[in-house]
């Protein structure tokens, strides 16, 4: 066997073994989720709930090493910073720091992540849902309450 040979079966191997090393990918049962316009919580659902809810959509590649460690591990980060899920456990000060760097992440194009928009081109934000997630994050008030969306 050749050494070129040798060097392939090793690697073949040992990318068939990571496959065998688990991963935890949960989603446990939301809380309480944020409460917000219908035409903001679209946007939201299909935008930011992959990542920040317990309402992830886990796609072929978060079952396959190495992608599966990535994607597990921005997952569990992005939740731990900000999740829709449990919206109830912030107090009113966090939710409208929350809902502020919304505003700003997806205002300055920093949200949706780039690496996740290359795969997921329906989160892909148009001017207009960004002008909508804008108009939201403005009328919410400072006391961290939604605003009125009553009719």
């Amino acid at each position: 066997m050749s050494r070129k040979s040798t060097i392939a079966g090793v690697a073949v191997a040992v990318i068939v073994l990571v496959q065998f090393i688990p991963v935890t990918r949960v989603n446990p049962p939301v809380e309480e989720e944020i409460v917000a316009p219908a035409e903001v919580q679209r946007v939201l659902e299909r935008s930011c709930y992959d990542c920040h809810s317990f309402e992830s959509r886990w796609p072929w590649y978060a079952r396959v090493a190495p992608a599966s460690w990535y994607v597990t591990r921005h997952v569990n980060e992005a939740r731990e910073h900000m999740n829709f899920s449990t919206w109830n456990r912030y107090d009113a000060e966090k939710r409208a720091d929350h809902i502020e760097e919304i505003g700003e992440e997806v205002g300055e194009g920093k949200m949706p992540l780039k690496s996740y928009l290359l795969l997921h081109r329906g989160a892909r934000l148009s001017e207009e849902e960004r002008a909508t997630i804008r108009r939201w994050v403005e009328a919410y008030s400072p006391n961290g309450s939604p605003p009125d969306t009553s009719p």
